[in-house]
Formats: structure tokens, sequence, C-alpha cells
């Protein structure tokens, strides 16, 4: 898979749901992401999380790159410039913000890479499309009008790209709740990469839940068509 940012954003939107995880020990973490592209969705968000987090990604990203390159790792919780370009330099093919920062746009798009900030309000939306975010996390996105929200921007503003994050489950009804509003993809954490798989080492069962998951999303699109 070519990791260019166009490539990266189709194949977000293809598989609908990127799973959002961060484990402190490589292997697991691995393990992991492994599963969850043998699942269908190879567009993984990793979570930025506390001291030498940068140096855990650029271990498993390298890794990655040796023995999974169809995979796309990015990286989530980015509140500063400083700390995208420590990420970008470890590989990063895209970067995820809980609220708009304009110098990590900036940063990102200075080297061509998708930059999805978390945007909570119509003006928020349009801040980042005027800094070339192609798409949107909303987040948190049960916490801001859910569906119901993001209908409401896409009546006046039917071009934007939404990505929740927070309030989508996996599965069937909430999928297609939100699908349906109009979101283009969904990050799910915990409820999809559950705790207690990741503690048992069940990788089947992360990657036969990822796979159901990505299944789920492309059923309901089939739906609406025609």
């Amino acid at each position: 898979m070519a990791h260019d940012r166009v490539s990266v954003l189709q194949a977000l939107e293809t598989q609908g749901v990127c799973p959002v995880f961060y484990h402190p020990d490589a292997e697991v973490s691995l393990n992991v992401i492994r599963a969850c592209a043998r699942g269908g969705a190879p567009v993984v968000e990793f979570t930025n999380r506390g001291d030498f987090a940068c140096d855990l990604f650029g271990e498993i990203n390298r890794e990655l790159i040796k023995t999974d390159p169809d995979v796309v790792l990015g990286i989530g919780s980015v509140v500063d410039a400083g700390t995208a370009s420590l990420y970008l330099n470890r590989g990063a093919r895209f970067v995820v913000s809980p609220c708009l920062i304009p110098d990590v746009a900036k940063v990102c798009n200075r080297r061509m890479v998708a930059y999805f900030p978390g945007c909570g309000s119509v003006t928020d939306i349009g801040e980042a499309h005027e800094l070339g975010c192609d798409i949107v996390k909303l987040f948190p996105g049960s916490s801001v009008g859910g569906p119901d929200f993001v209908k409401a921007v896409k009546g006046p503003m039917p071009w934007v790209k939404i990505m929740p994050t927070g309030g989508v489950d996996p599965d069937e009804a909430s999928i297609a709740k939100w699908f349906g509003a109009g979101i283009v993809a969904a990050g799910m954490g915990s409820k999809l990469v559950t705790d207690e798989a990741v503690k048992s080492g069940d990788w089947a069962a992360i990657e036969a839940k990822v796979r159901a998951t990505v299944d789920a999303v492309a059923a309901f699109r089939a739906s609406q068509k025609g």
C-alpha cells in the first residue's frame, strides 16, 4: 500500500473503522496491530501516552515497515507541533489531536501528512478546512451532539468528512445510526480492542471483532446504495 496522504485518506475511508490503541509493550502492540490489519483495518491509530511513547512508536513502526508494509500507523492525542514532529520523524502516516491546533496542521502540511483535528463545533470545522484538513475528528463524539450533530452540519456543509471518536460502538445499530448520519469513518478504542483480549493475548478474538465491525460498515454502506 502506498503511504502518501491521499492513499492514507482513501484507506481509512474504505475500512471505515479506525482502531485506537496503546500498550507499553512493543510485542503486545505489534500483535494487536497485526490482528487489526488481518481483520481488515490496516489503518491504526496508536495513542501518545506519556514519557518515551515516541520511542516505543518508533520501535513498533520500524518493525512494521519491514514485516507488514501495508499497515498504516498513525499517532493520536498529539497536542503540540513539537510532538507531531517527533512522530513524523518516526514514520507516522497521520496525526490526530483531541482539539484543533493550527501549528500541528502546518507541520503536517509541510510533510504532506494527513491531520485529523478534534472539532466540537461548526467554527472548529471551518477553521480545520482553512488549515487543509480533509477529515475532522468529532470529539468527544457522544458529548457534542452525536449523529444529530453530524446530520445538522452536513445539511449546509455536505462536503464535510467527519470521523467521530467516542460514542460509536462496534455493533450494527450504532454503526447504522452514525454512518446513516453521514460519517466517513469512526475511531474505536477499548470496545473494539478489548482489555480482556489484550491481557489474555487472544489476537484471534481481536481479529474477529475487527473483521465483524469492518464487515458491518461495508454491509450498511451497501444497503444504502440503489
